[in-house]
């Protein structure tokens, strides 16, 4: 409910910044207060379900929720310095979805019992790496709308609510930078415990994060080279993220809903 009033708080300060409106637009505290309250209370949620007295659980609804949560937080702490407020006006209503299904829905236990430093730093990695990486895939969706109301020489409360086209683009590839960073410390330090890939059912997981992580660092080294921009840009960070979406929940929607199997460490 917190998160459905943190959206429509966003909705409103889109169409005050209107330039025919006569309000002024609130700032980033006011309407982001909710969701900071919302994450609170998500966290307590989540913090009875994911860590227990077996291990932690990662399953499916879980792991969901856990990334939801986190991309939260991200956005909630970077838009008290950065204009990325709007994207709360996607992910409020997302994690308000998610957390509705994972409090509704039955789900199978995943429990991880045993760790080490290196599994530790894995799973850390990874879910800040997917989260920041969706929060950059949003991102891409608001400039690539930008782009083309611009080019198309239109205007609407929500477009004139967005910064210049140049600072969506530099937010989205700082975006991309921290979150390839991540992906790298993930996938460096999955090596060190993975011992059969087809025997744990990490093959396509693994697969479509290498392939996720060579379509970031050619889109970040095609910037810095050949100047990349907004249609080859967004193209590329979508196709970067869906391969990771595959590879994080696509997998493991397959394994534990379907084919009732989990990862196993």
């Amino acid at each position: 409910m917190v998160y459905v009033i943190a959206t429509v708080l966003v909705s409103r300060s889109i169409i005050n910044k209107h330039p025919e409106s006569g309000h002024k637009k609130p700032k980033p505290l006011h309407f982001l207060l909710p969701a900071g309250i919302a994450a609170v209370l998500h966290a307590a949620s989540l913090s009875e379900d994911f860590w227990n007295r077996q291990g932690m659980n990662f399953s499916f609804m879980s792991s969901a929720s856990l990334v939801v949560l986190l991309i939260v937080v991200i956005v909630f702490t970077t838009a008290l310095g950065k204009p990325v407020e709007k994207l709360g006006i996607v992910i409020f209503p997302l994690a308000a979805l998610i957390q509705t299904c994972k409090l509704s829905l039955p789900q199978q236990m995943h429990i991880i019992r045993e760790t080490s430093v290196g599994m530790d730093i894995h799973i850390l990695s990874s879910i800040l790496a997917y989260s920041i990486l969706n929060i950059a895939a949003i991102q891409a969706v608001l400039l690539a709308f930008q782009d083309r109301q611009l080019h198309h020489h239109r205007s609407n409360p929500f477009i004139s609510s967005f910064p210049p086209l140049q600072t969506m683009e530099s937010l989205l590839f700082q975006m991309i930078g921290a979150g390839l960073l991540l992906l790298t410390i993930s996938l460096a330090s999955g090596l060190l415990f993975v011992q059969d890939l087809f025997a744990q059912h990490l093959a396509h997981k693994t697969v479509l994060s290498m392939f996720a992580w060579i379509l970031f660092l050619v889109l970040l080294i095609g910037r810095m080279v050949f100047g990349w921009r907004g249609q080859t840009a967004i193209r590329w960070t979508l196709g970067g993220f869906i391969s990771l979406m595959l590879a994080y929940f696509g997998s493991k929607m397959v394994l534990e809903i379907i084919l009732h199997k989990t990862w196993t460490f």
